[in-house]
């Protein structure tokens, strides 16, 4: 068998689930079924809500957290990710809704899943570590607020029209809103957040939107409110069946941007997952990027099957499940089967959940998604990293969340690259040791960092300036403390000799270095020398040279 097959099936076999997985069990099992138990309890709510908020409904949340959650648990390239519907995925995915209808979501999901698939197979997992850590944080903090606005007409009990910008509908709701009516549903908001945020302060192992909920259906049942509850639900998981094709076109566009979407939170989520210490005090340690993106794809591939929506790897649920012991897979598979065992026990319970109930727990989650230390320490930093911040926060909440990754990458890239810019320069340099007869007419410049396009034209213009000054005969080029070359920058060097030759000066140059060479001759650098021997290792010898031509010039 050659290297090359052996190599491939190698790079396939680390893609699929291992026994090795499983290898820490005997000692984790303990805590990983407490674990798996806290996060499915905490995950309820937040499934229920994010079905509701995208427009697909409670049952597809929860029949996304279990299938999803199941899925990305076994194929998945974490240990200790917990996947589902999430903040993010509802953004992008209401609109999506709102223009082509709930029947579309299957098929969408099953088209962003082979799509994050592929992406995982052609190891395309590690390009999540080139996003900058501003547009990361502006990206979350632009999910936080579309959330906390998505949940105002469910708050005040109006219906608005959907796939409209989401600030515009929150404001909108607060004037269609049914007044004095939709003070109830205002009053088991405040509740539940309250409830949400005072809870955790009397002991961080009580799920608190869990108890916020139950006790705010409770209450609305007692006090007769006119609110509007979830609604009846199945009582078990559907068939699953091949969504319809009939819209397989318009939604691929649709699809592409999920995808996109799908792909980065799971692999933000693990990368930050990968750094979490449990109670022991132990980080959970590295993670598969490519094996994870296969996992979170074939995550939304089944949830499309059996009627679901998009998945992702969720940080919140992620973060509960390391705190609260969870060191191997099985702490994820056990969350899903409690959330399978409310759907057969429970499901008349959670038909009576306020919808107010749930938007007042997503209120409390897109607060905490906004980290005001986090800001200002992203505001502190650099002034191109808080543009990148600032400019991505506004274009997610603004626009479209993918839009708003591409754009803040864009910016801090072009910011970054003005900053790199910056590393590269040039200086004139005496000549060292005694002078001699002459060396006035020897400009002596040194070029240092990086010469590339970002910084080329600048440097080519200094020298051009600063070689113009009268009686110069010679330029020795110093090239020994580049470092970095580009072919713009080698193009920009040529356009230097080229011009200052014109002019009538010799240019030589110096201390070319080893894995520059070959650029700078194939660009051309060294064939616009007026002489193949004015090329220098040596500084003396090129000044040496450089004086020789001075007195050759000046006997003549």
């Amino acid at each position: 068998m050659s290297h090359a097959v052996v190599h491939a099936l190698t790079a396939a076999r680390s893609l699929l689930p291992h026994r090795s997985d499983y290898a820490s069990l005997r000692k984790t099992w303990r805590g990983d079924l407490l674990a798996g138990l806290t996060v499915g309890i905490v995950a309820l709510p937040l499934a229920l809500a994010f079905g509701v908020s995208s427009g697909v409904g409670a049952e597809a949340g929860l029949v996304t957290a279990i299938v999803a959650g199941l899925v990305a648990a076994v194929f998945g390239g974490s240990h200790v990710q917990v996947s589902g519907p999430t903040g993010a995925m509802v953004v992008v995915l209401a609109p999506i809704v709102a223009t082509h209808g709930v029947g579309a979501v299957a098929l969408l999901s099953v088209l962003a899943g082979v799509i994050v698939v592929l992406l995982g197979a052609t190891r395309l997992g590690r390009a999540v570590a080139y996003i900058p850590w501003p547009v990361v944080e502006g990206f979350t903090l632009g999910i936080g607020v579309i959330i906390f606005l998505q949940q105002v007409p469910s708050a005040v009990s109006a219906h608005v029209m959907p796939g409209q910008n989401t600030a515009v509908a929150a404001f909108e709701a607060l004037g269609a809103a049914p007044w004095p009516r939709a003070v109830a549903s205002v009053g088991v908001v405040v509740f539940v957040a309250a409830v949400t945020l005072l809870v955790p302060r009397l002991h961080r192992a009580f799920p608190a939107s869990l108890i916020a909920i139950v006790a705010a259906s409770f209450g609305a049942a007692l006090l007769g409110l006119d609110v509007e509850r979830i609604g009846s639900l199945p009582p078990s998981l559907p068939a699953p069946s091949l969504p319809g094709l009939a819209d397989l076109p318009e939604l691929t566009g649709p699809a592409v941007a999920i995808a996109a979407l799908a792909a980065i939170e799971s692999l933000l989520s693990a990368r930050v997952a990968s750094g979490l210490a449990g109670p022991d005090g132990r980080a959970t340690g590295p993670y598969n990027p490519d094996r994870e993106l296969v996992g979170q794809g074939l995550a939304s591939l089944a949830a499309g099957f059996f009627g679901g929506m998009p998945a992702t790897g969720a940080i919140a649920r992620t973060a509960v499940n390391v705190r609260s012991g969870g060191r191997s897979r099985l702490a994820a598979i056990v969350h899903a089967l409690v959330l399978l065992g409310v759907v057969y026990l429970a499901a008349p319970l959670v038909a009576q959940i306020p919808l107010a109930a749930l938007a007042g727990v997503l209120m409390v989650t897109a607060g905490r998604m906004v980290s005001v230390r986090t800001a200002r320490r992203v505001l502190g930093s650099t002034r191109h990293d808080a543009v990148a911040f600032v400019l991505t926060a506004v274009i997610t909440v603004s626009f479209d969340l993918i839009v708003a990754i591409q754009i803040g990458l864009v910016a801090a890239a072009l910011l970054t690259l003005r900053q790199f810019a910056k590393l590269g320069g040039v200086r004139r340099e005496p000549i060292v040791g005694p002078a001699h007869d002459g060396d006035e007419r020897i400009a002596v410049f040194r070029l240092d960092g990086l010469m590339f396009f970002g910084a080329a034209e600048r440097i080519l213009s200094e020298i051009s300036g600063l070689s113009s000054a009268p009686g110069i005969e010679v330029v020795v080029l110093r090239l020994s403390q580049l470092r970095y070359l580009d072919a713009t920058g080698a193009q920009a060097l040529v356009e230097v000799i080229r011009l200052l030759e014109a002019r009538g000066i010799t240019v030589l140059l110096k201390g070319v270095q080893e894995q520059h060479l070959h650029l700078v001759q194939r660009v051309g650098v060294i064939a616009e020398l007026r002489h193949h021997r004015h090329l220098f290792d040596s500084l003396d010898d090129a000044v040496e040279h450089a004086r020789s031509h001075v007195h050759r010039a000046r006997s003549v």
